[in-house]
């Protein structure tokens, strides 16, 4: 009844009010006058039981317990007393009053059924207690403090909000900046004081202050010229003593590393672009050489970790934008100073740390500090093989001397053999240095997978962990080889390059394929045969790569090539897969399948962008080594159920991808075709794996025929994201069906959209879908039926009344006519169609149609009512509504006998 009084009042308020605001208004009005005439009738009812209930009236009823109270026996019955009789109600008592108090017939009066708990209270609602919270706020406490505290915050808003319309607060750049460093140093100061008492609060209170004073300096120099550069370095390094002071004093790592970096990011914000490396590195040594005394008090890794970090990712960007050869006197001595530096570091560190655990090493500065040291120097001497050399046989000469100075110091044996390892490791370096780097790769690659073979044959971990060391030296290798060789003069496929790069990839294999067959099932032994793999097929593709950079010149080749060495590489990779013993590596390799053909799925939307026909010329033959290598390497991961899927999943995809990229490319050659037609063609791919995946699951399956279900179930879920993705594109879609007349519903784009909707119906209704999916099929159906047909009634009002297709489509009256025909057309069909069959859900979906077009009219079509298309639309809609009132004035049979049961059980 409120919904009728609330619609009542929505017609009066559009009507009178003349807008959405006076239909909202009186669909309120409506639904609280229902509302209150309920609550009035349910008044008058407790009032008339009250009077018939109070003590003392001839005919008042007995007590009725209520819901949540258990009636106990009185006093006379429990002493065996007889009762008397129960006084019958009043007549004039509603009956359902007290038909809903009355106890149940089979538990007698004052006991609790059985099996039944009694009933436990429960408590206040989250509305409740909101409530309740907000009451509480405003009757409790010190009220007046409280208003007044937000009518200050308003006040202090709107004034702030004036001072800044008016100009106020136009204070001195100068000033604020002082202000903020005045707050800061306040900060830090009151961190300081509260050191003892609140400890975390006060570090991270000095902590965020220096930041801000350093964060202040930048900002008066570099964004405000208010400070020289002189004045903002020197206050910078204050900044960063301080905090290096405080973490000292108060043994607070995080201050330490807050002054680190500041620290280093002093010379980058004071910089004048003047270039003066010698003033940069000597400012980076003593900071470095504070990080030395600090690791002699304390053993703090992050911060020699840090510092390491920033020294040579500084040094390595400086060298990169302003090195050159003139510079090498000026830049050797502190790269020299930078390395002993972070020689002693790790050393300390084993000092400083516990005696228990004398044996824990920095392995970033242990190896990181070499190879950083040996990269930068490579590019000071110009990668010149004899002087690089000459510098590694000086450093494993240093590693030499310092492993055996500490020869007797047992609690130091693990350092010892880390710097002779280093030794041997620069000593080793240094020999190949002078030849030719592709050879030494090739070398040092065999010789590491005869060094795997050698361990596992004589069951012994050092060679098997130097073979591996091994492949990455031969991987460094041949990148410096690289970095000197041209492909100018070389044969394609028959150069030393691509040939070392092979070698390569055949002693990671076959170190992949010692540590398969001997080692482990985990631990090292996995991460090594993983590790081997995945450094293998990293050789492979760059050894074809470089090969496809230098001597393939077009486009169109060069996607054939890409894609070709894709497939061959899935392909290699699933055929391997098999022969694993290891389960780790197998499903590395099955699941290496389904990478690469996404791979190839990419370079073949990305030759889109390009233009690239797929299916001519070149491209063409990557289309065909695609299929045969994708066919072959299906079979190679059908042991591995979820790769499986997974491939075969992306391998359809990938072929819907080139088709429908083959179909686009064509078309837009062709651009007689209208757009509707250009979209109807690029969907059909679509349309046809749908199909196949429908009703030729056995045919979508090959050669996996074992996992056909789940397949049909992937590539389904894939080709119904693709459908709706088109089905979308074409709602939005005028669709010109050039050459042809249009046609309604006989054009490309409806076309289109039935075909989805066919699609979709038969989807909904297939096996494989949940039951909760299949009961709501008629509603989504119906749902899509409205939206495709509203779709086609807009398009035929473009192509056929002339209005364009955009905004105005909105503003018009033959539009919304259409629309209001259309729509009431469908609910007199589905008001009509329940009515008669007796389908409730229909009948329904008919009547919540028309109830929409009713305020639809009452919204938008009233502002048309000043022209014919206007007043056609109140007409249709009530014509149709008349032809409701004749062919099913009432609602289906099946909902007006469950209303009078539900009446007569009232």
């Amino acid at each position: 009844m409120y919904l009728v009084w609330a619609i009542v009042g929505a017609v009066i308020g559009a009507f009178v009010g003349e807008g959405v605001a006076g239909a909202v208004a009186g669909f309120a009005i409506g639904f609280l006058w229902g509302r209150t005439s309920q609550l009035r009738k349910d008044l008058d009812d407790a009032r008339r039981l009250i009077e018939h209930l109070r003590p003392g009236t001839e005919t008042a009823a007995p007590p009725v317990p209520s819901a949540h109270q258990v009636p106990t026996p009185t006093a006379p019955a429990a002493q065996g007393m007889p009762l008397p009789p129960p006084t019958s109600p009043s007549p004039s008592v509603p009956p359902s009053l007290l038909r809903r108090q009355e106890p149940s017939a089979s538990v007698a009066p004052g006991a609790v059924p059985p099996g039944v708990p009694p009933p436990t209270p429960t408590g206040p609602t989250l509305a409740d207690r909101l409530g309740t919270a907000i009451k509480h706020w405003f009757t409790e406490g010190n009220v007046p403090v409280k208003v007044g505290m937000l009518v200050l915050f308003a006040g202090i808003a709107a004034f702030l909000k004036y001072a800044s319309d008016t100009g106020l607060l136009r204070v001195p750049m100068s000033v604020r900046l002082s202000l903020v460093a005045l707050a800061a140093i306040a900060g830090a100061a009151f961190g300081w004081f509260q050191r003892d008492r609140r400890r975390a609060f006060a570090l991270s209170l000095q902590g965020g202050a220096i930041g801000v004073l350093v964060m202040t300096v930048f900002a008066a120099y570099r964004l405000y010229g208010l400070l020289p550069a002189g004045w903002t370095f020197a206050l910078l390094i204050v900044f960063v003593a301080a905090l290096g002071v405080l973490a000292v004093l108060q043994d607070a790592l995080a201050l330490a590393v807050l002054g680190l970096v500041a620290g280093f990011a002093a010379p980058i914000i004071a910089s004048t672009d003047a270039g003066n490396h010698v003033a940069l590195f000597s400012y980076y040594a003593v900071l470095n050489l504070g990080i030395l005394g600090i690791a002699w008090k304390r053993a703090w890794r992050v911060l020699n970790v840090l510092g390491f970090v920033a020294t040579f990712g500084v040094g390595t960007a400086w060298g990169v934008l302003r090195y050159n050869p003139a510079l090498f006197a000026s830049t050797e001595p502190f790269l020299v100073l930078h390395f002993l530096l972070y020689l002693a570091v790790p050393w300390l560190h084993v000092l400083r740390s516990p005696k228990r655990n004398r044996a824990i090493l920095d392995g970033c500065l242990m190896f990181g500090n070499p190879i950083a040291s040996l990269l930068l120097q490579g590019a000071l001497l110009d990668w010149h093989p004899m002087p690089l050399a000459v510098s590694a046989l000086v450093a494993a000469a240093i590693y030499v001397a310092i492993a055996f100075a500490i020869r007797r110091r047992d609690d130091m044996a693990l350092l010892r053999e880390t710097w002779a390892v280093l030794a041997v490791a620069f000593a080793t370096i240094a020999v190949p240095l002078a030849l030719s780097a592709s050879v030494t790769a090739s070398v040092f690659a065999l010789e590491g997978a005869g060094l795997v073979w050698l361990g596992f044959r004589q069951g012994r971990r050092l060679p098997r962990w130097a073979g591996v060391f091994l492949q990455v030296v031969a991987g460094v290798a041949w990148t410096i080889a690289s970095l000197f060789h041209r492909h100018a003069a070389d044969t394609p496929l028959l150069n030393a390059s691509f040939i070392g790069s092979l070698l390569l990839v055949v002693g990671a294999g076959v170190g992949a394929w010692q540590f398969d067959r001997h080692g482990m099932s985990r631990g090292a032994s996995s991460l090594a045969r993983i590790g081997l793999l995945v450094w293998a097929v990293l050789w492979w593709l760059i050894g074809f790569v470089n090969e496809i950079d230098a001597f393939v010149i077009d486009p169109a080749p060069e996607a054939a090539c890409w894609l070709a060495l894709l497939s061959v590489t899935g392909l290699l990779l699933a055929l391997a897969c098999p022969f694993a013993r290891k389960l780790d590596l197998g499903v590395v390799l099955a699941f290496a399948l389904p990478l690469f053909l996404f791979a190839s799925l990419v370079v073949v939307l990305s030759a889109a962008n390009a233009g690239i026909q797929w299916l001519s010329g070149w491209p063409l033959a990557g289309v065909v080594a695609m299929a045969i290598a994708g066919w072959f390497a299906l079979r190679g991961v059908a042991a591995h159920r979820v790769a499986a899927v997974a491939a075969a999943t992306v391998w359809w995809v990938r072929w819907l991808a080139v088709i429908t990229v083959a179909v686009a490319i064509a078309l837009d050659r062709a651009p007689q075709l209208g757009e509707g037609w250009q979209l109807f063609a690029r969907a059909v791919p679509t349309l046809l794996l749908a199909a196949l995946t429908l009703w030729g699951a056995r045919w979508l399956a090959l050669p996996l025929t074992a996992h056909r279900r789940d397949i049909r179930h992937a590539v389904g879920a894939c080709v119904a994201l693709a459908m709706l993705v088109a089905g979308a594109v074409a709602l939005g879609t005028a669709g010109a069906p050039s050459p042809l007349p249009f046609v309604p519903v006989l054009n490309p784009v409806d076309l289109l959209l039935v075909a989805v909707l066919l699609f979709v119906a038969r989807a909904l209704s297939d096996e494989a879908m949940p039951r909760e999916v299949r009961v709501a099929r008629p509603a989504v159906l119906a749902a899509l039926f409205f939206v495709l047909a509203t779709s086609m009634t807009l398009r035929g009002v473009h192509h056929l009344g002339g209005v364009p297709w955009d905004g105005a489509m909105a503003g018009s009256s033959l539009a919304e006519l259409s629309l209001t025909v259309v729509w009431s057309a469908i609910g007199v069909v589905a008001w009509v169609l329940g009515s008669k069959r007796g389908q409730r859900m229909l009948w329904l979906a008919g009547a919540i149609t028309m109830a929409l077009v009713l305020l639809k009219l009452l919204l938008v079509d009233r502002a048309h009512l000043g022209n014919l298309f206007g007043i056609a639309s109140f007409i249709a809609y009530g014509l149709l509504c008349t032809v409701i009132g004749y062919l099913a004035p009432a609602p289906p049979r099946q909902i007006a006998a469950e209303s009078s049961e539900s009446s007569h059980a009232s």
